[in-house]
């Protein structure tokens, strides 16, 4: 209980002192003592002139609130001063609420319109962004990029999606444009740097995804060069955040693993396996878009109950088959953040007391992989924790 409380304190010392610069950064001190100087006067002075022939203004507090309903200008007239002098207070009291009132408004007005270019811009700092979904870089075909992700992630909106990239703000205002990404969350600046992807409220994010950007002129190693980069500095900031990158070379793959890197796509050679098939008229270019098309996609990797773990595949392919009408055809084991895989497998495989048997399940972990996919594994096959179903939806 006392620990809790040092810890409220620290934070209320902190807020505070938080104000306190704002304060200073924005010379409010002068203004706030400016406006307590002339509401004291004028209380002072209106109670001087009113307090022996006018019975509303009785004490100092009666002629500090009338001060303050004549300043907002309120004006409820339950008290009214009566004497030339008290009168004279008023005028000033009043020319005085609304000069303040305007400056007020004009300061509101001020903030407002500097935070909607800084929006605009992609100067902002995303500070209310949480649990996002991160994009960093740039795609010639970036609307339908970002649409496809809203369509494979219902539970995503736009303004869950903040893009990183030092793409100009018109290009970004033409995907607003868009109904359904117009609320899209846009921070301007190179990727690769630390502060930027501050601004982007990294820390706070679920999901980061991080392509190969063709918005910069560089070649193909430079752009996965800037691209492990980003992971590495991502990674060293949270190792939590959950990483998906595209790469171009597949030979830098193995810098983005020994960083942990959750996910990679092969983008270029993906589309060299895809020609090849081809020349041969397997047909297989024609299943891969069909069971990965966003709009119709059969082709998913789903959760399932967690009483299946350690179950058979084939009672598990059963459980699919009856409740869904989804053909199971193989695991995608050690889901979810590889780090995270990595440090549960690594605290178990420290809790065997023979020796011989520890090294071999340290080596195990070293050679853990994340979203390993198993297919047809066999009837026998049981189920592992951290595991999702890959399933061909009817």
């Amino acid at each position: 209980m006392r620990a809790e409380g040092g810890e409220r304190k620290v934070q209320w010392r902190n807020r505070i002192d938080v104000i306190l610069r704002w304060l200073a950064r924005n010379r409010a001190y002068t203004v706030l003592a400016a406006v307590f100087l002339v509401l004291t006067l004028s209380s002072v002075g209106v109670l001087v002139f009113e307090q022996r022939t006018n019975q509303g203004f009785r004490n100092l507090g009666d002629a500090i609130w009338w001060t303050l309903v004549t300043a907002a200008t309120v004006g409820y007239g339950d008290k009214v001063p009566l004497t030339a002098g008290g009168r004279l207070v008023g005028i000033l009291v009043m020319l005085f609420g609304v000069a303040l009132l305007g400056i007020i408004t004009g300061r509101i007005a001020s903030w407002l319109v500097e935070w909607k270019i800084k929006e605009g811009s992609g100067l902002a700092t995303q500070k209310k962004a949480k649990k996002h979904f991160v994009v960093c870089g740039w795609k010639n075909e970036m609307v339908s990029v970002l649409e496809d992700i809203l369509k494979v992630n219902p539970d995503l909106t736009g303004e869950d999606i903040v893009v990183v990239s030092m793409v100009e703000p018109g290009e970004v205002e033409n995907i607003r444009s868009r109904p359904e990404l117009h609320n899209i969350r846009f921070v301007r600046g190179d990727y690769v740097d630390e502060n930027v992807l501050l601004r982007a409220n990294i820390k706070q994010a679920a999901k980061v995804l991080v392509l190969a950007d063709s918005s910069i002129q560089a070649s193909a190693q430079e752009v996965d060069s800037r691209t492990v980069m980003t992971v590495l500095t991502i990674k060293t900031m949270s190792k939590d955040i959950y990483t998906c990158v595209e790469l171009i070379d597949s030979k830098f793959k193995r810098y983005l693993e020994i960083v942990h890197c959750d996910e990679i796509i092969r983008s270029r050679e993906y589309n060299r396996i895809l020609l090849a098939n081809s020349t041969a008229a397997s047909g297989i270019a024609h299943i891969v878009h069909d069971l990965l098309d966003v709009d119709g996609g059969r082709l998913v990797a789903k959760n399932f109950p967690a009483r299946f773990v350690g179950d058979t595949f084939a009672n598990l392919s059963e459980h699919f088959m009856e409740v869904e009408k989804g053909i199971l055809i193989g695991m995608l084991e050690n889901t979810g953040n590889i780090f995270q895989r990595k440090r549960e497998a690594l605290r178990d495989a420290q809790k065997t007391p023979d020796i011989s048997r520890l090294v071999a399940n340290l080596q195990g972990v070293k050679e853990l992989r994340g979203n390993l996919p198993v297919f047809n594994p066999g009837p026998d096959y049981r189920v592992k924790s951290h595991s999702r179903a890959i399933l061909i939806q009817s």
